[in-house]
């Protein structure tokens, strides 16, 4: 079973800013609602361990895998519950410039035997963690590049 969960925001800050807003980890917890913690090296191979609250959820503590870094346009990670197959999750930050800075694409994928079960609460609480981060984001990177 697959789902896929897809959002974008127009920021008003360019790809770099943006993309250091998402690769200071340590951070998050100044400004991250959804991740609100996040330990590690944004590096291919790396561990991160990110403590996730969904809003109206529990938190969970997850320890992903960074499988894609393209500094200022891509970061990627693959997070599992368990063994392989039960539940995974592979999370992707798209950075483009456009005309007004960048557009931010948070996105998902979701496969695993749990998937169908937690279909309900990815497309309510998951969905509405993305588009909160993804208005912090836009917060944070764009006063970041005002202060430029």
């Amino acid at each position: 079973m697959r789902h896929h969960l897809h959002t974008t925001i127009d920021i008003a800050a360019p790809p770099e800013v943006v993309w250091e807003v998402l690769t200071d980890l340590e951070r998050y917890s100044e400004w991250n609602p959804f991740i609100v913690s996040s330990r590690g090296v944004a590096a291919v191979g790396e561990r991160l361990t990110n403590r996730m609250q969904p809003p109206g959820g529990r938190a969970m503590t997850f320890r992903p895998k960074v499988t894609v870094v393209e500094p200022g346009r891509v970061l990627e990670w693959l997070g599992r519950l368990g063994v392989p197959g039960v539940f995974d999750g592979r999370h992707r930050f798209e950075l483009e410039p456009n005309p007004a800075g960048t557009r931010l694409t948070q996105s998902e994928e979701f496969t695993g035997l749990l998937v169908r079960f937690l279909q309900k609460s990815l497309d309510t609480a998951t969905a509405q963690g993305f588009e909160d981060m993804n208005l912090a984001v836009k917060a944070r990177a764009e006063a970041r590049s005002q202060n430029h």
